[in-house]
């Protein structure tokens, strides 16, 4: 069983850059006001369907506000047999002050 990776934002870009699915575990509201370009949002009520479509082997990056409860969100991840996991560093307040313009909020519905 292999163990989820603390990363920086700057190798999460690259990650991203790379084609890692990139998921966001905020409050809905806060992800709809702003969040990392591509990035899913996760819950308690999304995360079962994510992981029954999802590719265990691809990278992938979890996102909270700064960095603590992605961790847990990584190892939970792993648990269900993703091989390649990530938490970042910082979260997105650290991203966003890192990549400005590398965040959007959703589309208005």
């Amino acid at each position: 069983m292999s163990e989820f990776k603390r990363i920086p934002p700057e190798q999460a870009q690259t990650l991203r850059a790379q084609g890692a699915v990139v998921v966001d575990i905020r409050d809905p509201q806060i992800y709809a006001a702003d969040h990392i370009n591509g990035a899913k949002h996760l819950d308690n009520h999304s995360i079962s369907d994510f992981i029954r479509g999802a590719d265990l082997d691809a990278p992938t990056v979890v996102v909270c506000y700064h960095g603590n409860s992605s961790q847990s969100a990584a190892a939970y991840l792993v648990s269900q047999g993703f091989s390649d996991v990530y938490s970042l560093d910082g979260g997105f307040e650290l991203w966003r002050a890192t990549y400005p313009t590398e965040t959007e909020p959703s589309p208005q519905e």
